[in-house]
């Protein structure tokens, strides 16, 4: 692309005078596949400066362009599209140089300016169990995380927990009255009991005036460093975060994710205060220090103001907020801080933005972004919840998934006897998997409905069409190995790409775009590109696999040795293409199978 990007615009100036010799070409990809590899815009830009029709200038373009061993003939289409289909000795060469980065990133072009990068998700509450809503914050934040390091850039993952705050000094207080044990730190408790301890506290905190102010006191006893509150806190973080790492587990959330809770700012936030005051952002409202943003206003058209510290000296999450962003600023040296959170939660961080902005706390050259998602549903549309009308925990769904997946293995009904750890590994993949698949193929910023049924569906763009996709691939390069009595496929694909027939060439064409999907979604932060990538992959190499199965003998003709440099070049497709599939299917945090 980059060289047919060079070409245009020496064409443009030779074209239409030096003056456009630095003109956009806008060059993109195309839209569909019967228009070719590229389309080029431009003449459509450039008629009326020119003074010509876009057709007109189209046809001036193609005369002033050599691309003669880049691509076939260039084609003007429509009002003035200029359609480009590479050539296909290109396309082998490429093709090539994919299958020989040994690596495993298929020439995946690293960023050409790395920049760290800190990717703020999943986020708890210290004391609650993960639920449902957790589940878009982790995966999509894990998978932007492996994207961006695919491409070069350094990756900071970050665990913003609800760890501190008034909650709990209501749960301690009510621990040492109703289970010492447990807030000494002598008796260990499941998550599951801290989330009752902690309804029944909060009860109390609303009904009792001598639990308030005796949960206020140990706030206050908490934030001064009492030793034994401090123990109390540690042990219900220990728990709660042990709880935490099962579900990372479960989900194959990257291990580097570092827990790093509101606590940890705690000490950083009157600094923030001092230098909103030294910059003359803070002003004083009904005894709250707040700062107003011009533009943001309540229903009433009056101004909305971002308390930063309430009237009882109690600080906020945009206070923490302001805190996180100069501490990743200065200290982790971040250069983009993406913050992977709902899209309730736009408003919060549009405002947090803007006050680190005017007090310096992010120079420009920072980038922040709010990477929203939307809600996951039931099936009939409303807030996903059981049946009894709890919120769904992240812990109960997983279990589920895994059950349904082990159930539908399939593997009695094909006659097939499998050892428990080929089982369990296949359920784990294909179950967790499917969840997780089901979310990342949705845009993130659209709400979805949340089914078991469609998700482990073996038809359509799901987890186990992609798994079995893969497999398949690998079964038929053991068959052809086994068949040839050659050695791995893998070291055949040094005889090198011959793309003859056009199942083959679409194929071709759908592996070569992996650098620039990849580009695309470290650009949007939209997982669901990658998904829409592989599933079409698999769909252009079942087309390639018909495309050689005759009708006689049943055996597919890649898979017969009667010809070693045909079969070679066919199984060299195959390699790649699973080499691509696995690594997007590693970048969604799902494990590729080698068999199911």
């Amino acid at each position: 692309m980059a060289q047919l990007h060079e070409r245009l615009q020496a064409a443009m100036g030779s074209a239409f005078g030096g003056s456009y010799a630095s003109s956009d070409p806008m060059l993109a990809v195309a839209t569909k596949r019967e228009f070719g590899d590229f389309q080029c815009n431009a003449a459509l830009a450039l008629a009326k400066p020119l003074g010509m029709k876009p057709r007109d200038a189209a046809a001036k373009l193609v005369e002033a362009l050599e691309v003669s061993d880049l691509c076939e003939a260039p084609e003007v289409a429509g009002p003035g599209f200029l359609n480009l289909r590479l050539r296909n000795a290109l396309l082998e060469q490429q093709l090539a140089v994919m299958a020989a980065d040994a690596s495993g990133r298929c020439a995946v072009p690293r960023a050409a300016e790395p920049l760290r990068t800190v990717v703020d998700y999943s986020s708890p509450n210290i004391a609650k169990e993960m639920h449902v809503g957790h589940l878009r914050s982790t995966i999509i934040g894990d998978t932007l995380a492996r994207l961006l390091e695919l491409r070069g850039h350094p990756v900071v993952r970050l665990n913003h927990v609800g760890d501190w705050g008034t909650q709990f000094g209501m749960l301690i207080t009510h621990l040492r009255q109703t289970a010492p044990e447990v807030a000494s730190g002598a008796a260990e408790a499941e998550l599951s009991d801290l989330v009752a301890f902690y309804k029944a506290a909060k009860a109390r905190f609303d009904a009792e005036e001598d639990f308030a102010a005796a949960s206020r006191r140990e706030v206050v006893a908490l934030q001064s460093g009492d030793e034994a509150s401090l123990a109390a806190w540690r042990s219900l973080c220990a728990t709660s975060e042990a709880a935490f790492s099962k579900v990372y587990s479960a989900l194959r959330v990257d291990e580097r994710l570092v827990t790093r809770g509101e606590s940890f700012y705690n000490p950083r936030l009157p600094s923030v205060l001092e230098d909103l005051e030294a910059g003359g952002l803070l002003q004083e409202s009904d005894g709250a220090r707040c700062v107003f943003l011009e533009g943001y206003t309540n229903r009433d058209g009056e101004p909305l103001p971002v308390i930063v510290q309430k009237s009882d000296g109690g600080f906020m999450y945009s206070t923490t907020d302001l805190a996180a962003i100069r501490q990743r600023v200065a200290d982790e040296e971040a250069r983009r801080v993406l913050y992977v959170t709902d899209a309730g939660q736009a408003l919060h961080f549009q405002q947090v933005f803007e006050i680190a902005r005017r007090a310096g706390f992010a120079p420009d050259s920072v980038s922040l972004e709010h990477v929203p998602f939307g809600l996951v549903q039931g099936e009939d549309g409303k807030k996903f919840k059981t049946r009894s009308g709890e919120t769904v925990k992240l812990a109960d769904l997983l279990d589920e998934a895994l059950r349904r997946a082990r159930a539908d293995a399939r593997l009695e009904a094909e006659g097939r006897e499998e050892g428990e750890e080929f089982v369990a590994r296949v359920a784990a993949a294909v179950g967790i998997g499917a969840v997780k698949y089901a979310d990342l193929a949705m845009n993130r910023q659209s709400n979805y409905r949340f089914s078991f049924d469609k998700m482990l569906s073996l038809t359509g763009n799901t987890a186990p069409y992609m798994l079995y996709a893969y497999a398949r691939v690998r079964g038929i390069q053991r068959r052809a190995a086994a068949a040839a009595s050659l050695d791995a496929p893998a070291a055949d694909s040094a005889a090198g790409f011959v793309l003859r027939e056009p199942a083959e060439v679409n194929l071709a064409r759908q592996l070569l775009r992996l650098g620039q999907v990849v580009s695309d979604v470290e650009r949007d932060l939209l997982p669901s590109k990658l998904c829409e990538y592989i599933f079409e992959l698999a769909g252009d190499f079942n087309r390639f696999y018909e495309a050689h199965l005759p009708s006689s003998p049943p055996a597919p003709a890649l898979l017969r040795p009667l010809n070693a440099a045909p079969r070679r070049a066919l199984l060299a497709l195959c390699e790649l293409t699973a080499a691509v599939l696995a690594l997007n299917l590693r970048i969604l945090g799902i494990e590729p199978l080698e068999r199911i």
